[in-house]
């Protein structure tokens, strides 16, 4: 099934092309599928790294060096294809946040 990859891991994927608002370009993003899906789907759920703009449902992260935030608002699925290089895996405090933040958003 091509690349395997694990919750929480953080990859440089290839987001274009896009629409709108979408965020676009080569960017870190988390995976945020849990690990039964990414084992059977050809497709993750991802959520991208920013260091842009910071909002209370966005939660901040530290990768490879670099401040940012992971966008819960900007969720996608994406092909496995689009994954091109691991960079690291979330730390637990972080993960705990990042989960929070989904369910407090789908709650809303």
């Amino acid at each position: 099934m091509g690349v395997v990859v694990k919750r929480f891991e953080v990859w440089i994927a290839q987001l274009e092309p896009t629409r709108g608002a979408e965020m676009r370009k080569a960017r870190p993003v988390v995976i945020v599928s849990p690990d039964e899906l990414n084992r059977q789907l050809r497709t993750v759920i991802v959520a991208p790294l920013t260091s842009g703009r910071r909002y209370s449902f966005r939660v901040p992260t530290r990768v490879q060096g670099r401040d940012g935030v992971a966008a819960i608002d900007q969720l996608r699925s994406i092909d496995k294809q689009r994954l091109t290089k691991k960079l690291t895996t979330l730390r637990a405090p972080t993960t705990k946040k990042l989960m929070d933040a989904i369910q407090t958003v789908f709650e809303l």
